[in-house]
């Protein structure tokens, strides 16, 4: 991490503010504060939530591949003549093969959720706050007299070095030009519990993330994304997030992922 930077005055505090609800224009109050040890259990249920709720779109996303549907429908008619014009064998070598696709899913996203859990979520004070160019926030609220935890962001600040082409012609990635870009901020986490999405809980989370890495003086803030999240892209881009670079390595076997086609998207902002 780069010497000599300072924290911020705020980043040790918490922002209030109120969001209005779109569906029924209620004010909603809520606030950002820094990571107490007290929020580790809210936040590691979070965490595991937020990270395995994408199986399901992950899979019915890798069910509808035009190639997955041609060997499913090939898998069950072969089913089908080998059962002797059985319609209950098609059926069974067809689910055979979505099973397959679904357990493929599941052993991506389980196999980054342990990494994560065993890494950097297993100690978030040593991994984010005793290190000034990185942070961990929380957003919470009032829910029936009691102030509960809905939402968390953290970024990690690096130093890069000269990227070169970057280029994944297995799943058509995208090449990006030789440049130095110094130090940035790289966003680990950003989560919201399923009953307080669209309710601009996430854009206020990714806002205190872009003001951090801007007072921290980086050139710009980087993620990851899975290609299946559609709506997270969404919001990305609409924060001047552009695709740099994808690639279809995950921490579960390669197979699992070319099977799933699972594409993990690097996307960028210069601030």
């Amino acid at each position: 991490m780069p010497p000599g930077l300072h924290l911020l005055p705020y980043a040790a505090g918490t922002v209030s503010s109120c969001i209005r609800c779109a569906s029924s224009h209620a004010k909603i109050p809520f606030s950002i504060r820094k990571y107490a040890p007290s929020d580790q259990p809210a936040v590691m249920s979070l965490f595991r939530d937020g990270i395995m709720e994408h199986v399901y779109p992950a899979f019915f996303k890798t069910l509808s591949h035009p190639d997955h549907i041609g060997i499913a429908l090939s898998i069950s008619m072969a089913g089908y003549i080998l059962g002797g014009s059985s319609y209950f064998q098609a059926f069974l070598f067809g689910s055979a093969w979505a099973g397959l696709l679904y357990y493929c899913c599941y052993e991506i996203y389980e196999g980054y959720m342990e990494q994560r859990v065993t890494a950097d979520m297993a100690n978030v004070p040593a991994s984010y706050l005793d290190n000034l160019d990185c942070a961990f926030w929380v957003a919470e609220t009032e829910v029936k007299g009691q102030q509960k935890l809905v939402g968390i962001a953290a970024v990690i600040g690096k130093r890069s070095e000269v990227e070169g082409e970057r280029f994944d012609d297995w799943n058509g990635g995208v090449i990006g030009e030789e440049s130095e870009f110094g130090t940035y901020g790289e966003l680990m986490n950003l989560v919201v519990a399923f009953p307080w999405r669209r309710k601009y809980f996430g854009s206020e989370m990714m806002q205190k993330v872009l003001d951090f890495c801007k007072e921290r003086g980086y050139g710009r803030v980087v993620l990851d994304v899975n290609s299946s999240q559609t709506a997270a892209i969404a919001m990305f881009q609409k924060y001047g997030f552009v695709q740099t670079a994808s690639h279809n390595n995950t921490h579960s076997n390669r197979w699992f992922s070319r099977l799933a086609r699972i594409n993990v998207l690097r996307m960028e902002k210069v601030i």
